[in-house]
């Protein structure tokens, strides 16, 4: 099997043109390339912040933190069940940080530390917010075995083999089943959308 981030990296670097984020690209220095190393004081406070969960109603302890030039600028809890969102995974939850905080899109010039391997959902977000580098911790297969012990209804699981077998798969091979309504009123909205964008770009 390929390598997960193999998977749906390349997909989701390519759904956000340049021109869409706000502020553009950041521009990156000789100092922000030197914070690209692995700093353990990351991990630990990824894996401080899933601590948390021990006490936190409806969370669980996947934590992550997003940093830039050696200072954090994002941090996250995974805690879908509190908030009634199956997206609030801890990378997704330090990505939302980060990109209010810097008041952009574009985290290029960031790195991710992670206390766990991404399932599919947040190796997408990764790599659409174009995070440069990640750093985790435990891997998907050890997380399987720590979470074994859980009866049915302890957790909301994610089923990352059905996840990467329907990102493969044509979109009408996929689970649930798809089907194609009003794809030339969709399509217009897009088109003018995007008309209107370009203008505004010009201006």
């Amino acid at each position: 099997m390929e390598p997960l981030s193999s998977i749906l990296f390349g997909l989701a670097l390519a759904s956000i043109h340049p021109a869409l984020v706000a502020g553009g690209p950041p521009q990156e220095s000789g100092a922000a390339k030197k914070d690209d190393a692995y700093n353990e004081k990351f991990m630990k406070r990824a894996i401080a912040i899933s601590k948390t969960a021990m006490n936190i109603p409806g969370s669980e302890p996947f934590g992550a933190v997003i940093v830039r030039n050696g200072e954090i600028v994002g941090e996250g809890l995974s805690h879908a069940l509190a908030s009634l969102d199956v997206t609030s995974h801890g990378e997704i939850e330090a990505i939302r940080d980060a990109n209010r905080r810097l008041k952009r899109l574009d985290l290029s010039d960031c790195v991710i530390y992670t206390t766990c391997e991404p399932c599919p959902l947040c190796v997408a977000a990764i790599g659409i917010a174009r995070l440069k580098k990640m750093y985790y911790a435990a891997t998907l297969k050890q997380c399987d075995e720590a979470f074994a012990v859980l009866p049915a209804n302890g957790r909301f699981p994610v089923d990352v083999d059905q996840l990467i077998a329907d990102e493969r798969a044509a979109v009408d091979k996929r689970q649930p089943p798809a089907e194609q309504k009003m794809d030339a009123a969709s399509f217009e909205v897009l088109k003018t959308w995007a008309l209107e964008r370009k203008a505004a770009l010009s201006k």
